[in-house]
């Protein structure tokens, strides 16, 4: 038990001994007792209850005792006695077994009898109807809330709407004229009247509870308006149904039809009315009727909730084999381009080795050392790449650290020629690792493209900021030193970089900066709407040809 409903224990016995003083404060002395045993009385009768949650079966039978024991003492705490155990059989019934239910209730019912029996007074049929029926009630409500009728998912008012307009027609139009005819005000009449036909409108979600109200107004208007028993008899019956239709549970179902049948049987059946079998076959039947037709139509919804559930599998399913075909199909790609690419960059890498022995000084020398050390970079990320290719959910841990790649990006272009000048701001290392890689390959791409179009001697700054929301990228370069002989190109380095910078969210611009020179910025966000293996997946899948040819020719 949590200490969190402790508050509510004590709210209990508070209650229990609250009302005992309130009911016998002017009670005086019995035969037994004195006055002054008010109050330790109602101490032994209301804090038991504190313990009705995590004991009530105890406490049941504690009550039904007591009750027998203030009964024989003539003292007024036995009517506080009575309505506590049907309290607690109330919550034995929704937190006990069946059979522990079954043994508290009677016990009650035999203290209950007791109790409503007079000294020297044999019990009557009336005694022991209220005997049986004053602790079964509260036991059988206690069990229907623990398993009552499931969720109702369906949000679609309109059935509900049209139940709760159907029966207030019915109760008001076929009663109206007989709401003077009353001991009742007819205000209270006709407020029934619209409150029973408006309760169908929850029937649907409160199924029990409806049939319960519904049963009550009928067994009231038995009593005092009987000329308007028939229409409520018709509320109980369409009540009757839908509980069928909500309640799977046979059990229960059971339990409505026997109240359907005893509640019609006190409509229909007067003084003087004859009871033969034929009669109580059609009776059987009248509330017989409502069942069915309730238990085929939860069959029926059942039926479509279930198929609606293979329905949504199907579609859970066909997904999944899409994505299967979308995971072969780029493994089947990632496998072509391992063995094109790494295959054409292997053959470079042995050949620059080769050429590196035959030229051991120099620049040429350089050049090559940097050529092979390119290649075998490249053959790693590309590793790293089309790992991630196959398997979108793998995050790639073998790739070289953005910050890293950055500077060895400004260094190489350094040594082919260009003027770099990087600016790498320490907040950059708390932006996410997609924004910081994707900043890298930018940095990469763009330093490429100035040494193709602008050629050696260019000078080139560059600009990388951020932080934990994420980072911006800026390339400008000046005017070209002098007319330059380009490099080939592909046409696709750019685009391949706003295709990266946009499935990440972010945006690129390029274009001349007004002074000869050519700027380049990007703003990549956080992790904020973007995710890893999707990021990666879409921006270096589409760019890896570009990205690692251009890796190439640095």
């Amino acid at each position: 038990m949590r200490w969190r409903g402790i508050p509510l224990d004590v709210l209990f016995a508070v209650s229990g001994v609250g009302m005992d003083l309130l009911t016998t404060a002017h009670a005086g002395d019995t035969e037994y007792l004195p006055a002054a045993m008010n109050i330790p009385l109602a101490l032994l009768v209301g804090l038991p209850m504190g313990f009705v949650r995590r004991r009530p079966v105890p406490v049941t039978l504690y009550l039904a005792a007591f009750l027998v024991l203030t009964d024989q003492l003539g003292s007024s705490t036995s009517n506080t006695a009575q309505i506590l155990v049907c309290v607690a059989l109330a919550v034995t019934g929704y937190r006990s077994s069946l059979r522990a239910s079954a043994a508290a209730v009677v016990v009650t019912i035999a203290a209950t009898a007791v109790n409503l029996a007079d000294p020297g007074i044999a019990l009557t049929r009336n005694s022991w109807v209220y005997s049986v029926l004053l602790p079964v009630f509260p036991a059988v409500i206690g069990a229907y809330l623990r398993s009552s009728a499931e969720r109702l998912d369906e949000r679609d008012p309109t059935p509900d709407a049209l139940l709760a307009a159907g029966g207030v027609a019915i109760t008001v139009l076929s009663t109206w004229t007989f709401w003077h005819a009353g001991s009742q005000p007819v205000w209270l009449i006709g407020l029934l009247a619209v409150v029973g036909g408006l309760s169908l409108g929850v029937a649907r979600r409160l199924p029990g509870l409806v049939f319960l109200l519904q049963g009550v107004l009928l067994l009231a208007a038995d009593t005092y308006l009987p000329v308007v028993v028939n229409t409520c008899l018709i509320l109980t019956l369409i009540a009757i149904g839908v509980f069928a239709m909500r309640v799977h549970f046979w059990l229960w179902t059971v339990a409505a039809y026997l109240a359907g049948c005893l509640l019609t049987s006190i409509a229909v059946v007067g003084p003087v009315t004859g009871v033969t079998p034929f009669r109580v076959g059609v009776l059987m039947t009248l509330v017989a009727t409502p069942i069915a037709i309730g238990r085929y139509l939860g069959m029926r919804q059942a039926a479509a909730a279930a198929e609606r559930a293979r329905a949504e599998e199907s579609a859970r399913a066909a997904v999944a084999q899409v994505r299967a075909d979308q995971l072969a199909e780029r493994e089947s790609i990632a496998r072509d381009v391992h063995d094109i690419v790494a295959h054409h960059v292997g053959a470079m890498v042995l050949r620059a080795g080769a050429a590196r022995y035959a030229a051991p000084d120099g620049p040429v020398a350089e050049a090559l050392d940097d050529i092979r050390h390119t290649g075998h970079q490249v053959l790693q990320d590309l590793r790293g790449l089309l790992d991630l290719v196959r398997d979108p959910e793998h995050r790639p841990g073998l790739l070289a650290d953005p910050a890293d790649v950055v500077r060895e990006a400004a260094e190489r272009m350094t040594a082919a020629g260009l003027a770099v000048e990087l600016a790498l701001d320490p907040a950059t290392d708390e932006a996410p690792l997609i924004a910081r890689a994707s900043a890298a390959r930018i940095v990469q791409e763009g330093l490429t493209n100035v040494l193709k179009h602008a050629g050696p001697g260019t000078e080139v700054r560059v600009d990388v900021t951020g932080g934990g929301d994420g980072l911006s990228v800026e390339i400008r370069n000046g005017r070209p030193p002098t007319v330059i002989e380009r490099l080939p190109s592909s046409g696709n380095g750019l685009a391949g970089m706003r295709e990266r910078v946009r499935a990440l969210g972010g945006t690129l611009t390029a274009g001349p900066d007004g002074e000869g020179g050519w700027r380049l910025t990007a703003t990549l966000p956080g992790s904020q709407g973007t995710d890893l293996s999707t990021g990666l997946t879409t921006g270096l899948t589409t760019g890896l040809t570009t990205g690692l040819t251009t890796e190439s020719a640095s």
